[in-house]
C-alpha cells in the first residue's frame, strides 16, 4: 500500500498577514513540504481550478474579501476529497468547530508553534495520499479483466499462459499450495476454451470407494439395491465441457486406473450396462503436491500423472506476490459488501499493512476471508492482541486447548471445510480429527 510523502506534497497556504505567512512557509519547506501562497480566498479557489490540485489547503477564517467558511464551502463541494485546515483567533473557535462538523480537516488556534502546523499538515497530506492510493485500487480492481487479480509478473504469468492454453485439446495440471485459486484458474480454462458443455468439479479426495463407479460414471436402473432410475455420472455430464479433477493426488490407485481408462478410450459403461457412451472432455487436474514424486515412490500412477502433464501451470503462494495483497483485499471487501448488502468499509493504511506483513499460510482463500470478516466489524482488533488478552485469563489447559481448537478452526479454513486436506496440514490421522471434531463441537461444513 503506498504510503505518504512529503517530498512532492503541496499544500496552498491562504494569509494575509504576511509575517505569519512567511513563518508559515518556513516551517512547511523545513518538513519539505511546497507551499503556494495566496492573500485571498478568490485567488485560491482559482488556482484549484486552473492547476493540478495541492494535497491540502491551510486558510486563515478571516480574510479580505471572501472569508475561510466561503472558500472551505466552495472547495468542499468542488473537491470533497480536499483536507481543508482552518487557522483561527480565539473569538473564531466556535465558528471552526461547526466548520469542523461541515467536513473541514482540523483548525488551528491563534497563537500556534510551528511544529503543530507542520504535524497538521503531514497528516492532511497522510490521509490525501491513502485516499489517493484508495482510489488507485478501486480503478485496477475495475479495470481487471480476468477473475485471475494481480499485477505481479507471477500472476501475469498465470493469465498469459491461461489465455495460451485455454483452446489448445490438452489435458493440464495445475499445481499450487491450498488456497492459491487452482478452481478459479480451471474455471477460467473452461471459460475461455470455448467448450459448450458443462464445467464439472470433482473434489477427488471427498468420494468414498464404495460410490466411486456410480459418480463418475453413472449407472442403469436396478444397477445395485437402489437404483431406480437411470443416473448420468460425472464423467458423462462434463460431455463437451471441462472436467476439473480437484485434489487428484488424493485418488486412490484403483479409482485412478479406472479413470485413465476413459481418459484413454474417450468412453464409458454405466453401472449395469454394457454399452459403451462416447464422451468429449478435457481434464483439468489439480494438485497442491509433486506428483512427478508421488509417481516414482508409488503413490501415484505414471501414467496417469504423464496423461494429465501435457502442459502445467504452477501458482505462486500469497507470500510470494505480496504487492498483490492490497488489491486483492480491496476487491474482496467491495464483494463482501455487496454479498451483504452493506457499504465497504473504509480500508485504513494500517490495515493494508496489516495484511501486508502476514505469511497467509491459507493463501489468496485466507485473504477473502479476512476481507469478509472485516467487512462485518470482526477485525477491529489485530487477532494477536485478542487472543493474549483471552489467554491471560486461562488455566494452561484451557489455554492449551483454545490453541489446539483454533489451528483446527484455522486449518478447516484454509482447507475450505475439507477434513481430509486439514488433517494432513496438521500432520494427525483422520480419525484423530474426527474425534477432536467431535470434542471441540465444530462442524466442517461451517467453512465451505
Amino acid at each position: 500500500m503506498p504510503t505518504a510523502s512529503n517530498d512532492s506534497a503541496l499544500i496552498y497556504l491562504i494569509e494575509d498577514d504576511a509575517m505569519l505567512a512567511t513563518a508559515c512557509q518556513q516551517a512547511l519547506m523545513l518538513a519539505g513540504i511546497r507551499t503556494q501562497h495566496f492573500t485571498d480566498a478568490e485567488a485560491a479557489f482559482a488556482a484549484c481550478e486552473s492547476a493540478p490540485l495541492p494535497q491540502a489547503v491551510i486558510t486563515d477564517l478571516r480574510l479580505p474579501g471572501k472569508d475561510g467558511m466561503w472558500l472551505l464551502q466552495s472547495l468542499q463541494n468542488a473537491y470533497p476529497d480536499l483536507p481543508i485546515i482552518l487557522i483561527t483567533g480565539h473569538g473564531d473557535v466556535t465558528t471552526a468547530v461547526e466548520a469542523m462538523r461541515s467536513g473541514a480537516f482540523d483548525f488551528i488556534e491563534k497563537p500556534f508553534h510551528s511544529a503543530l502546523l507542520v504535524a497538521q499538515a503531514q497528516k492532511a497530506i497522510a490521509q490525501q495520499a491513502l485516499l489517493s492510493a484508495h482510489r488507485q485500487l478501486q480503478a485496477r480492481v475495475a479495470e481487471q479483466t480476468s477473475p485471475i487479480t494481480g499485477d505481479s509478473p507471477a500472476i501475469a504469468q498465470v493469465r498469459t499462459l491461461i489465455s495460451q492454453l485455454a483452446t489448445a485439446p490438452i489435458d493440464i495440471l495445475i499445481w499450487g499450495e491450498t488456497g492459491t485459486g487452482k478452481e478459479l484458474v480451471a474455471q477460467e480454462l473452461h471459460r475461455q476454451s470455448g467448450r459448450k458443455g458443462a464445467f464439472v468439479s470433482i473434489n477427488c479426495a471427498a468420494i468414498p470407494d464404495s460410490i466411486f463407479e456410480s459418480e463418475m460414471f453413472g449407472n442403469e436402473a436396478g444397477a445395485f439395491t437402489g437404483a431406480q432410475k437411470r443416473r448420468i455420472g460425472k464423467l458423462e455430464h462434463a460431455h463437451q465441457g471441462t472436467l476439473f479433477l480437484d485434489e487428484i493426488e488424493s485418488m486412490p490407485l484403483a479409482q485412478q486406473a479406472k479413470l485413465l481408462r476413459v481418459l484413454q478410450m474417450h468412453e464409458l459403461e454405466r453401472l449395469g450396462s454394457n454399452l459403451a457412451v462416447q464422451i468429449d472432455l478435457r481434464v483439468v487436474a489439480a494438485t497442491k503436491t509433486d506428483l512427478k514424486l508421488a509417481a516414482d515412490q508409488g503413490q501415484f500412477r505414471a501414467d496417469l500423472y504423464y496423461r494429465l502433464n501435457v502442459a502445467t501451470i504452477r501458482l505462486p503462494a500469497l507470500r510470494d506476490r505480496k504487492n498483490d495483497i492490497s488489491l486483492l483485499a480491496t476487491q474482496f471487501v467491495k464483494e463482501a459488501a455487496n454479498r451483504f448488502g452493506k457499504p465497504a468499509p473504509a480500508i485504513s493504511g494500517q490495515q493494508y499493512e496489516t495484511w501486508e506483513a502476514h505469511d497467509w499460510p491459507g493463501n489468496v482463500r485466507e485473504l477473502k476471508h479476512a476481507a469478509e470478516r472485516f467487512c462485518l466489524g470482526l477485525a477491529s482488533a489485530p487477532m494477536q492482541t485478542q487472543q493474549a488478552d483471552y489467554a491471560a485469563s486461562q488455566s494452561l489447559p484451557e489455554q492449551v486447548a483454545q490453541f489446539e481448537k483454533s489451528r483446527i478452526i484455522d486449518s478447516l479454513k484454509a482447507a475450505n471445510g475439507q477434513v481430509t486436506e486439514a488433517a494432513q496440514a496438521l500432520q494427525i490421522p483422520r480419525k484423530t480429527f474426527y474425534d477432536k471434531l467431535a470434542k471441540y463441537q465444530i462442524d466442517p461444513d461451517t467453512f465451505r
